[in-house]
């Protein structure tokens, strides 16, 4: 299923939208407050953005640049604001269409799976350039090309690395966002044997790691 991440402070509308792609296999989660729509990026994977320009208390034009410079991901910006200046402004910020209200709900849904088709197809060709490559629907993660064999545990540690490259990442957040909190994992020794087994798996150099680095005092960090 497409999952969306709608920003719009129109609660019909969203509701609207959301009940009509629902029909095309497109999920729809929106946040009427851009900071919860931000924070949303952070926690959960989407294939899409969705955004409107006039918010409580954030320009659209401003969230849309908070997105695109920590994810990867293409935006569809949904906006009343007739202002050509604007929908210029959110093309140059790295939007990837522009559509003006009021529109008909079929346009959108043509537009995400245009939109999506082509950056799937993109972000193939790019993943074929990229040392580790995670596939969630598969649970698999690959280097160069090769199938890494990982326990469910190691799974969730390094898939997580994967999603925030170059972030470093807290041994609390590591709990908070991955079921190793209910398991035998409970604890940051055990922790520690993780990230341990996965730089036997990883790194050409356990010792001297590459990929997965110990950042001192504030958790770890992955580089590709």
């Amino acid at each position: 299923m497409t999952k969306i991440l709608m920003v719009e402070d129109d609660s019909e509308l969203a509701e609207v939208l959301t009940q009509y792609l629902l029909k095309f296999n497109i999920e729809v989660t929106n946040f009427e407050d851009p900071f919860l729509g931000l924070s949303a990026l952070k926690l959960k994977t989407y294939d899409l953005v969705i955004l409107d320009l006039t918010l409580p208390g954030m320009d659209g034009l401003d969230v849309c640049k908070a997105i695109l410079e920590h994810h990867d991901i293409p935006i569809i910006i949904s906006s009343a604001r007739s202002d050509i200046s604007d929908k210029v402004s959110a093309l140059q910020l790295g939007a990837d269409d522009y559509l003006p209200k009021p529109y008909d709900p079929r346009e959108l849904e043509i537009r995400i799976k245009t939109i999506l088709r082509r950056f799937n197809k993109s972000n193939k060709t790019h993943d074929e350039k990229k040392t580790f490559v995670l596939d969630e629907e598969k649970k698999t993660i690959k280097k160069n090309n090769l199938a890494i064999k990982l326990t469910a545990g190691e799974y969730e540690v390094l898939s997580l690395f994967l999603k925030r490259v170059d972030f470093i990442i807290s041994r609390e957040d590591i709990f908070e966002h991955s079921n190793l909190l209910n398991s035998d994992y409970d604890n940051v020794g055990s922790l520690s044997v993780i990230i341990n087994r996965i730089r036997h798996k990883i790194e050409d150099d356990s010792k001297k790691p590459q990929y997965l680095h110990t950042i001192r005092g504030m958790g770890y960090k992955f580089t590709q």
